[in-house]
């Protein structure tokens, strides 16, 4: 496998890209590196936004007046985008709930649907070095169950050592006929790693339900359900562009009952909405696809300076520093850790040149990483002169 390129096509449609983002280019000294924490927003949702709150500002599914229509219709237009962007081929079958985002998301998915789908005896797979948000839901469920004396086992994801991929090796011998939910990752928010989330229903076989977390990988790559054989998709839009307090979940209603949030349903995030439907669409004009490549490519610019600093530790796969690497590579992630400085103290000195980075445990879960490291997370806004500008100044502190 070759180094990804950046040819100077891919530079020009970036720099025409990054252009549209404010917050950017009103600030040139500085590099925004946390987008795995929260995207910067295109001028074009910001714009959606400003029509919405200034034209049509209404409650959905409450009103007969024109306001209240038009809302009504942008809520369940957004429901058909979600499903279209994700590449759903029958969306007639499946089903779209929007969220607060992905931890909402999950836990909706814990909370209402998977007590009635499990029974006394049954297993659920849980990846207790991913995120917390994959993970709490489900260990609250199974208290939940257990006091109902419904008792669920819980079988911990197996990961490889020193990668930080799933095993999925490891997993086949592991699950059983009753494994019957197994959630997942799609792109690993620390070690930045599409986690194969195909060979997970390779290793599960054809019934289990699988859920993936979507959040690292829904507006920074092409997803399709229609090639991912998953049952809930669950992301946030604020990671994809859009406004906090967005997200949604899609549910293909293929294996066990259909997904219906409970509770009473209130009034909707109807201008979250009208910002992740501006995303989905700026991200589809934009071209996914490049999106991925030119992130990819410029986390293989930085590993690739980086292996040659021994001052510093690169988590995750160690065979995908290189640029030429043949494995596969980083979805733009790259965490890090210097073996002298602090992550936190690194973290300062880094924002001191004008770079803005994560540094601490990134909510990973207890089966996670002990120690605490800076994560460099990267978006379409982001140049190759500011990944040679951040190698140069680790480098003079190596």
């Amino acid at each position: 496998m070759t180094a990804p390129a950046i040819h100077d096509d891919l530079r020009s449609w970036q720099q025409a890209l990054r252009a549209q983002f404010p917050i950017v280019t009103g600030h040139p000294e500085l590099a925004y590196l946390d987008s795995a924490a929260t995207a910067q927003k295109p001028q074009a949702v910001l714009d959606a936004v400003q029509s919405y709150l200034t034209t049509g500002n209404a409650n959905a599914a409450r009103g007969t007046y024109t306001w209240a229509n038009r809302t009504t219709e942008l809520v369940e237009r957004t429901r058909e985008r979600v499903a279209r962007f994700l590449g759903d081929r029958q969306p007639e079958r499946s089903a779209v709930h929007f969220t607060s985002g992905t931890t909402e998301g999950l836990r909706t998915i814990a909370r209402d649907w998977l007590p009635g789908f499990l029974r006394d005896g049954d297993e659920i797979v849980v990846p207790d070095a991913d995120h917390q948000a994959n993970i709490a839901p489900w260990r609250e469920a199974q208290r939940l169950l257990a006091r109902e004396g419904t008792h669920v086992r819980v079988v911990p994801m197996p990961y490889q050592s020193g990668s930080g991929d799933y095993d999925h090796r490891a997993l086949a011998e592991r699950a059983g006929p009753r494994t019957r939910f197994v959630a997942t990752t799609h792109v690993h928010h620390v070690y930045g790693g599409d986690m194969n989330v195909q060979r997970i229903r390779r290793a599960v076989g054809p019934d289990a339900v699988i859920c993936l977390d979507a959040a690292q990988s829904v507006g920074h790559l092409p997803v399709s359900v229609a090639g991912l054989d998953v049952d809930f998709v669950v992301f946030s839009g604020h990671k994809a562009l859009a406004l906090p307090g967005s997200g949604a979940v899609w549910a293909r209603q293929a294996r066990g009952p259909a997904f219906t949030p409970g509770g009473w349903s209130g009034t909707p995030n109807t201008v979250g909405i009208a910002s992740l439907e501006a995303a989905l669409d700026w991200l589809d004009a934009a071209g996914v696809e490049r999106v991925e490549h030119w992130t990819v490519a410029l986390a293989a610019r930085l590993t690739e300076g980086l292996r040659h600093l021994d001052a510093y530790e690169i988590l995750g796969c160690p065979l995908s520093l290189a640029a030429d690497s043949a494995v596969q590579r980083r979805q733009g992630i790259v965490t890090l850790r210097h073996r002298a400085i602090d992550s936190g103290d690194l973290g300062f000195i880094l924002f001191s040149h004008g770079f803005m980075v994560r540094s601490d445990h990134h909510c990973q879960g207890d089966a996670g990483e002990k120690t605490g490291s800076v994560r460099v997370s990267l978006h379409v806004y982001n140049t190759v002169e500011e990944i040679d500008r951040l190698l140069s100044v680790l480098a003079s502190l190596a």
